[in-house]
Order: structure tokens, then sequence, then C-alpha cells
């Protein structure tokens, strides 16, 4: 039985002095041959963003490696929803 995807991470950054105003969403696809593909969206509140996809072997191996770039993204001063 495979893991369900994990819930996805909506992530923004805003700075009125320096006009920035950005977002970072991580969320989790199942492929058909029970790998887990990590989305990433990024770019400036009220764009599409930029997409980069990256298929995983394990629902593990996803979760890690979103762990890491939300740890970096936080460093940067990205915070939740929930934060704000």
């Amino acid at each position: 039985m495979t893991q369900p995807c994990p819930d996805p991470v909506r992530l923004s950054r805003r700075d009125p002095e320096r006009n920035m105003a950005r977002f970072y969403t991580i969320s989790f696809q199942p492929t058909l041959f029970g790998e887990v593909t990590m989305v990433r969206n990024w770019g400036r509140i009220g764009t599409a963003g930029q997409i980069l996809m990256e298929t995983y072997q394990t629902v593990a191996d996803s979760t890690a490696a979103a762990e890491a770039l939300e740890r970096v993204k936080r460093r940067r001063g990205y915070l939740s929803l929930a934060e704000r």
C-alpha cells in the first residue's frame, strides 16, 4: 500500500519598501508508477510564476527534499499564511 502524499506548503514574502511580493508553493502528485512528483511553483504574487517538477522514488524522499526547501525559504523570510 502506498503512503498518501503530504499536504501542500504555501509560503509568501512581502516587503512593501522593496516592492516585493513573492509566493512559493510545494505540492505533491503521485505518478502512475508508484513514485511521487514534487511540484514547485514560485514567482511574484498575481502571476502564474514558474514551475519545476522533480520525481522521487518514495514519499519519504520527496518529503525530505520539501522540508529542506522549506527551511531555506523560511531563512530567507518566507512565512505561511497562518503566520501572517
